[in-house]
């Protein structure tokens, strides 16, 4: 059960700096995207980061 949580742990940890990125304005791709500069996505990008480094303390304690 260790390495399903780790892998999805990275990967929410993956996905948060896109929203985050998109949410800020920093990140402009893809262009037609309706998350750029809308703030909310950046809070759910470090709700997501939460998760994942949650997940990913969940995964390393189960040894």
């Amino acid at each position: 059960m260790r390495a399903p949580f780790l892998t999805l742990g990275i990967l929410a940890f993956l996905i948060r700096a896109l929203w985050i990125g998109q949410g800020t304005g920093l990140v402009n791709w893809p262009k037609s995207s309706f998350m750029i500069s809308q703030m909310q996505w950046a809070y759910y990008g470090a709700a997501l980061a939460a998760l994942g480094v949650g997940l990913m303390g969940l995964a390393l304690a189960r040894r």
